[in-house]
Formats: structure tokens, C-alpha cells, sequence
């Protein structure tokens, strides 16, 4: 447009163009149409870049093919089925409801059901070899291969672990024989025990250390071969028990004398004379209660003082009792086992405490006699004075008809008596 024309610029219009192109009015534009060269560096650029992405695509296009988008043989029951390299394990058992087979129980640890699908998941296998459940869901069927699936086994619950104490029982027989011995002593033992954390539920898993039974037998011995008897006498020593002793020396005899702790203390010398002339010494309590009556905490002490006392009286270490009245059940064993090895009773019992007569006490143990009896009498404890009488006689008798005289010591090693099994205390 010519800088000199008066006319503002909105007024211009198609034929001013017209006039200005004819009267040469209007600048020309230099435009070269003709396109330029790459040159030989960046043509070899861009092919190798195209190249490259060829590449790349066909590259990309063969993982796919290989690892997604292919077809795999899966033989399973036999059968031949299908699935995409990239199918795992787990989407393949869910795509065909794991063959029906079935997970396993969950179980309490008595075999009660839980969980009828709450046990171990299908096993499977591939090719032989076994695919860790966890791994179900990493685990790409890439190749042909025959799997194997298997229902899954029951899984039992978890369960706590306690170590708990089983009290001795006992095995007490108290009717074989007038020697009651305890060949075993009881011990507790202790069990593995498992709690089920779900269903509270208890069982015995194993035994850590065994319980021993509390075993107490009772013998009568009559040694083979032999006839024997054995004399015992009861509470003393008293001023009865001197002329007795006299009776034994003279006879050359040998007795059993089940002794009170505390006559036993107040008359020592006779205690000695006893131990020194050969006689078993042993007890029979302190001073003559009904054991039954006693707490187990009693009993024990009355039977341990008994025994201290004879030890102190006459250097005599016993373990032997004779209860009074002989009155020592399977309670009485239960709770001072630990504290004696014998209790002894008797076969013959004279009822010399009725004083029936010195001829009734020797007949008495004349008509009961037997190898391996034992006779109770007593010098103690009362007006001994039929059983002084009565003794010569039936000494005497006795051994016309062959008999030998034993102490308890002596007739139970002929008798074979088990030995007793010592507790602790």
C-alpha cells in the first residue's frame, strides 16, 4: 500500500488490490519452492531409527507372542486342555474349579471337623514335581507339561503345649500275708498335654517322665525246706520283759519285740540286753494311739520319733513298724510310704490281753502253729504275767514238733521277702 494514500486503512477493499497489483503498487514476495536436502548423515539417522523400531515392534511382538499370547498343552486326568503361556497355576485351577477336587478339613486335635474347607489346598504337581502352594500364583504354565492335582489333606488346629504334673496312684494289697512291704515307691510323673487354641480341646501328646505307682505287698512266707515260727512280743519294755528275756536265753530262742518310743527311752538298759542278746528290735509307735485318727503330717512324725527313740534307747536302726491294734490301711500307706519299709501283723494272735489263762495262751498258739507263723503276745502294756507263765511251755512244745524259732529279719530273707523300697525321707 502506498504510504502516501489518504485513505485510512478500513476503507480498503478488493479493488484497491486490483489497482494496486496493475500500477505495480505492491511488494512481491521472494518464495523458493525448491525443497532442500538431508544430506547423507541425517538420511542414515532416520533409517536406523525406523530400523530400529521394526525391530523393536517385531521384538515386542514375539514376547508377547511367547510368553502371553501363546497356546500351551496341559494334560491333566488324561486329559489334553489349553491355556496362555502366562496362565498361572492358581487362575487355572479356578478356571476349571480344581479338577472338584476338594481342600482339606481343618481339624481339632480330636479329629472333629472345624472347617469343612479349612485344612491344606489341592496339591499339584507339574510334570512330576511338586509346586509349592505358595508359589501357585507365580507359577505360569509356559511350556507343556501334564499336571498333576490332588485333594488337599487335612491340616489339624495349632495348638498350646503344657507340661503338667500326674500324682502317683497306688497299687496297694494288703491281703496276701501278715508282711506288708512297699516294693515300690510312688513318684509323679509328668505328660506333654496340647490345648487346641480353637476348639479348647485336650489330649495327651506324650509322656516326659512316668508315673510310678505307689506299690505295697503283703507276703506270707513259708520257706522251703524249713519249719519255722517267729515269737513277737508287744509295748513293752516293762518289768515284764526281763523274765521273758530270761525265758529266750535259757531256751536259746530268739524273738521279735515291736517296742513303745517312749518305754523304750525310760528303760534303755532292757532295750540294749534285747539288742545284745539277738533279738529284732522294731517298732510299735511312741505310745500306742489309733494311727488312722492322725493327719498323714502326725502319722509320719509319730512313726519317725518311734524310730529315733529305739535308736537313742538302743543304737537299733529300724524301719520296721507294728501298728497298734494293727490298725494301718491303704491310707495310712499312702501317706507315710516314705518313712517305713514293713508294717508287720501277726497269724496268731493269743489274746494273752484278755489274760485268758497261761493254758489258754499256749494252746492258743499250739493249735494255730505253721511254718512261717507268727505269734503275737505281749510284754508290756498291762499284768503280763500268763504270758511269762505260758511261755517255757510253748517253746518247749514247739520243738518237739520240729520247729525253729526266727525273728522277722531272718523269716522274711528265708521267705524270700522282696527288700522294701526306701524312700527319701
Amino acid at each position: 500500500m502506498n504510504s502516501t494514500d489518504p485513505r485510512p486503512d478500513d476503507d480498503w477493499n478488493l479493488e484497491d488490490a486490483a489497482d494496486a497489483t496493475d500500477t505495480g503498487d505492491v511488494e512481491e514476495l521472494d518464495i523458493d519452492t525448491t525443497k532442500r536436502g538431508m544430506g547423507p548423515v541425517a538420511t542414515a539417522l532416520v533409517t536406523v531409527a525406523v530400523t530400529l523400531l521394526v525391530v523393536a515392534g517385531a521384538g515386542f511382538g514375539w514376547w508377547m507372542w511367547q510368553n502371553h499370547w501363546r497356546q500351551v498343552s496341559i494334560t491333566v486326568d488324561g486329559d489334553q486342555l489349553h491355556a496362555r503361556a502366562d496362565t498361572t497355576v492358581a487362575q487355572f485351577l479356578k478356571d476349571h474349579d480344581s479338577f472338584q477336587r476338594k481342600p482339606g478339613r481343618l481339624v481339632s486335635l480330636k479329629g472333629d471337623v472345624l472347617e469343612p474347607a479349612g485344612g491344606n489346598a489341592v496339591q499339584v504337581k507339574l510334570d512330576g514335581t511338586a509346586i509349592p502352594v505358595s508359589e501357585y500364583g507365580s507359577t505360569t504354565l509356559a511350556r507343556a507339561t501334564t499336571m498333576t492335582v490332588t485333594p488337599g489333606t487335612d491340616r489339624t488346629e495349632e495348638h498350646t503345649v503344657e507340661q503338667r504334673t500326674v500324682p502317683f496312684t497306688t497299687d496297694i494289697n494288703l491281703n496276701n500275708g501278715p508282711i506288708q512291704v512297699v516294693t515300690q515307691q510312688g513318684e509323679d510323673g509328668t505328660n506333654e498335654i496340647w490345648i487346641g487354641k480353637r476348639s479348647k480341646q485336650e489330649i495327651k501328646k506324650r509322656t516326659v517322665e512316668p508315673m510310678k505307682k505307689l506299690t505295697v505287698q503283703s507276703f506270707s512266707p513259708q520257706p522251703e525246706g524249713k519249719k519255722v515260727i517267729a515269737l513277737t512280743f508287744d509295748d513293752g519294755p516293762s518289768q515284764y520283759t526281763g523274765p521273758i528275756l530270761d525265758i529266750l536265753k535259757k531256751k536259746k530262742v530268739k524273738a521279735t519285740f515291736f517296742d513303745l518310743g517312749e518305754e523304750a527311752l525310760a528303760m534303755p538298759t532292757l532295750e540294749q540286753r534285747m539288742v545284745k542278746e539277738g533279738h529284732q528290735v522294731a517298732s510299735h509307735s511312741v505310745s500306742h494311739p489309733y494311727l488312722p485318727n492322725m493327719s498323714a503330717q502326725e502319722l509320719r512324725k509319730e512313726i519317725t520319733t518311734s524310730f529315733a527313740d529305739l535308736k537313742e534307747a538302743s543304737g537299733t536302726v529300724t524301719r520296721t513298724l507294728r501298728a497298734p491294734y494293727g490298725a494301718f490301711g491303704v491310707q495310712q500307706w499312702k501317706d507315710a510310704a516314705t518313712v517305713l519299709d514293713r508294717n508287720m501283723l501277726w497269724t496268731i494272735d493269743t489274746l494273752d490281753w484278755k489274760r485268758p489263762g497261761a493254758k489258754a495262751i499256749h494252746d492258743e498258739v499250739m493249735k494255730n502253729a505253721y511254718n512261717g507263723a507268727v505269734a503275737l503276745m505281749h510284754d508290756g502294756g498291762g499284768d503280763r504275767t500268763q504270758d511269762i507263765q505260758a511261755l517255757p511251755g510253748i517253746i518247749d512244745d514247739l520243738k518237739k514238733q520240729g520247729y525253729s524259732f526266727v525273728t522277722i529279719d531272718e523269716l522274711c530273707e528265708m521267705g524270700g521277702v522282696p527288700k522294701a523300697a526306701q524312700g527319701e525321707d
